[in-house]
């Protein structure tokens, strides 16, 4: 784990650093200018004072283009299992002519329906290589309350941080993230070429009889197709555990519903933001409590097993790793509108879990986080129905279609780094999207002389 202590501290600096900045730049200018304009609540994402922007659903070039652009997105992002919200976003706004909050509602709707899609292809799909469910529950257990939580934080977070700061954030965690799976890809692929070398030479070898024999150790990380659809969908689908995340699912929903009804500051509405924690730390706590567990009678025993598709050990340390990544990721979710996958998908790469699994389980959970965005945001009326009905059916279809098409390229090739360079790319062009978009709307928020500086939570409801 030595390589990600370095990215974890390369994280944990660079941010310090622009969070640190950004108070000190401000309190400079403050000082300075004591009469600046009064702040026209375009700062953050979800800022609740933006003027609704929702233009009409019609067949032009750039309802078009959008629709090319979002199912490249939704295709790509869901097989590498990060969603593709800081894709979405940014085309939802610059192209289509959707408000920031508007677009983050519908970026939400879009994840959901390519995550859906995906989750009932991979469902159809065995494991690559044991017969155990391609989607890892203890992992999406262990993942999905915290994620939750994050995303609760990271929405109130959007309020109180300035743009650009946010802007400057995402950046230096989609440049870590990106070149950190881009590596790993590197390895990957290095690996795998020398798996397929080996293959070569011991094809070659004859036996007494003059036949050639095949090494049958070597088999590539691609699904086999062995067994019926339906009896792969029994085998994938695990109804105890699913039942649990519905009910995190719920929690959520009820509190988030109730709470976005209460007058914000009140103590009903800080009771009702304080009942989130329990939740996630209590489902959080037995999934860590069950995997340390294990992790201590795999030592006993000498098995050489991994308790789940991850080859990290599962000490207090890791565990608290992981519960951290659970959060951040959360958080980078409610401050762009994504699902969280651009966290959770490297994490799961990065703990040793082999691409398929992690492709599959990163979007397995962000399909219960962008269900619960979405239908919140339904009931606060947040986006144009027509428009979230034809977008979200692209994304069904890119998504069902681009798990097709790659897991078939992954099997011709016979190179599952493929998923993991797929991953990177679609980070890094979030990356230069948001980018763009943050610049942009900082330097129209500068010639307008709008307040850049941090807001209070209360007064910005």
């Amino acid at each position: 784990m030595s390589n990600t202590r370095g990215f974890i501290a390369y994280l944990v600096s660079a941010s310090s650093v622009a969070v640190l900045s950004a108070v000190l730049l401000i309190n400079h200018a403050h000082h300075h200018n004591h009469e600046s304009k009064p702040y026209l609540a375009t700062n953050t994402l979800y800022e609740s004072g933006v003027q609704k922007v929702w233009p009409e659903l019609e067949l032009n070039w750039r309802v078009v283009l959008a629709t090319v652009i979002g199912f490249l997105g939704s295709a790509f992002g869901t097989v590498g299992g990060v969603g593709g919200g800081g894709i979405f976003v940014p085309m939802l706004t610059l192209l289509v002519g959707f408000d920031t909050k508007s677009a983050a509602a519908l970026s939400k709707c879009m994840i959901m329906g390519a995550s859906a899609s995906s989750v009932w292809y991979n469902l159809r799909v065995p494991h690559p290589t044991k017969e155990v469910p391609i989607l890892d529950y203890d992992l999406a257990l262990l993942f999905q309350p915290m994620l939750l939580l994050g995303i609760t934080i990271g929405v109130s977070l959007s309020v109180v941080f300035p743009y650009w700061l946010i802007t400057v954030l995402i950046i230096i965690l989609f440049i870590g993230t990106s070149s950190r799976s881009f590596f790993k890809g590197i390895e990957m692929w290095k690996e795998e070429t020398l798996l397929k070398e080996k293959a070569k030479q011991e094809a070659t070898i004859v036996n007494s009889r003059g036949e050639l024999l095949i090494d049958t150790k070597y088999e590539p990380l691609i699904p086999r197709e062995e067994k019926s659809a339906l009896e792969i969908m029994c085998l994938n689908l695990r109804w105890k555990r699913m039942l649990v995340l519905m009910v995190v699912w719920l929690g959520f929903l009820l509190i988030q519903i109730i709470k976005n009804n209460t007058k914000a500051c009140s103590v009903l509405y800080w009771v009702l933001f304080g009942l989130q924690f329990p939740i996630a730390f209590v489902v959080f706590g037995y999934e860590t409590v069950k995997l340390y567990k294990d992790h201590k009678k795999r030592i006993t025993t000498g098995c050489l097993d991994y308790i789940c598709e991850a080859s990290i050990a599962w000490t207090p340390m890791n565990l608290a790793f992981c519960a951290l990544c659970g959060i951040i990721g959360g958080t980078v979710g409610g401050l762009l509108g994504s699902g969280g996958g651009f966290v959770l998908g490297p994490l799961l790469l990065e703990i040793g879990v082999i691409p398929q699994v992690a492709s599959a389980t990163a979007t397995f959970v962000m399909m219960f986080s962008s269900s619960l965005s979405v239908v919140e945001f339904y009931l606060l009326k947040r986006f144009p129905i027509p428009f979230a009905l034809y977008l979200t059916t692209v994304s069904v279809l890119a998504g069902f279609w681009g798990q097709f098409f790659v897991r078939r390229l992954v099997k011709c090739l016979g190179r599952a780094s493929l998923i993991v360079f797929i991953l990177s790319g679609v980070i890094f062009a979030s990356a230069v999207t948001m980018g763009v978009v943050g610049t942009e709307q900082s330097i129209k928020m500068i010639n307008n002389h709008e307040f850049m500086g941090f807001l209070g939570f209360c007064t910005s409801q």
